[in-house]
């Protein structure tokens, strides 16, 4: 702990800075231009566990409760709300699923900025902070997660015959 706050002090303080964390990394990959998230990366890409989605509607029961949380896709200028398919064009599904990488990385960043929180609070609090971090960002990571890979089977469906050699 470097800062040496009450507790009071250190979660008012860890409210503004969590709300900080959240607009600075929604903002920031708000302006990462869109040819920069057609793929998946190392962090987005699909893991074996997940068998396309499954997983989360397995053992998550992801469908049940996935359209209760908020979606803030749209907060940013230029922004793009993932609450409905809007169109089932190629161009609109490879958006969505850009847009579903865009969203993963903001709260990936969100989440791992939790244990900044252990500067400034007691090692008590600085831990409730970084569960906070993973209660509230994994859901939405989940959320990401299993679109995307809905998305992509829709994908491989639709192509053309060309497209799907490449599959």
């Amino acid at each position: 702990m470097i800062l040496h706050l009450s507790d009071h002090a250190a979660v008012g303080l860890s409210v503004v800075v969590w709300l900080f964390i959240g607009l600075g990394s929604g903002f920031y990959f708000s302006r990462v231009p869109l040819g920069r998230l057609d793929q998946d990366n190392v962090i987005t890409r699909e893991r074996p566990f997940e068998a396309h989605g499954a997983f989360y509607q397995r053992h998550l029961r992801i469908g049940n409760w996935k359209d209760r949380l908020p979606e803030a896709g749209n907060f940013f200028p230029d922004g793009f709300s993932k609450r409905h398919l809007t169109s089932r064009s190629e161009e609109h599904l490879n958006r969505f699923a850009a847009e579903t990488r865009r969203a993963e990385l903001v709260h990936w960043t969100n989440l791992c900025a939790g244990p900044a929180f252990l500067l400034w609070c007691r090692p008590m609090v600085g831990g409730l902070m970084v569960v906070f971090g993973v209660v509230t960002h994994l859901p939405f990571i989940a959320i990401q997660r299993f679109n995307r890979q809905r998305l992509q089977r829709v994908l491989a469906r639709s192509a053309s015959p060309r497209r799907r050699a490449h599959l």
